[in-house]
């Protein structure tokens, strides 16, 4: 598998970001891995805060709070279009996370920062490439199981 992952820092709260593009690459290499994902792959990952999360989910889901992960996919896997070029297939989309929000999360989980953002980061790639835990209880519970298997194969496992 050839994968581009492009980072981008939008915040200033959380100063170590290299840590977190490898902890970031390694939970999306271990989620396509675990998809039996084998084609090229294309990923952008942001890091924000509350405030610019807040306006994007308000202006993308017409939800009035911040959030901490939204994930913009760039094909519908789901979709009985099979005329999608190659390179198309490439651009999984963007991930778009609130590293102040993850922050907030972890203290109140009672868990490591970076097991928060991994988990955030395993999540929205999972929206990537198709899943949906709000169609279904089904579809909740088997994104929660495959959340779960991955996170224990990069060793974040709640235990």
């Amino acid at each position: 598998m050839k994968l581009q992952i492009y980072f981008e820092n939008q915040q200033k709260k959380e100063k170590r970001i290299g840590k977190l593009t490898k902890l970031l690459t390694k939970a999306i290499e271990a989620t396509l891995e675990y998809e039996n994902y084998n084609r090229m792959a294309e990923i952008s990952v942001t890091f924000t805060d509350n405030e610019k999360i807040h306006a994007l989910n308000k202006q993308y889901r017409d939800v009035d709070r911040p959030t901490d992960v939204l994930s913009f996919p760039l094909i519908d896997f789901n979709a009985d279009d099979t005329s999608l070029s190659s390179e198309l297939e490439t651009m999984l989309g963007d991930i778009v996370i609130s590293l102040e929000k993850a922050r907030e999360q972890a203290e109140e989980y009672g868990h490591s920062f970076e097991r928060e953002v991994a988990f955030l980061c395993v999540h929205s790639m999972l929206h990537l490439l198709g899943y949906d835990h709000e169609t279904s209880e089904e579809d909740d519970a088997d994104m929660c199981r495959r959340q779960k298997e991955i996170m224990q194969k990069i060793g974040l496992d709640r235990n």
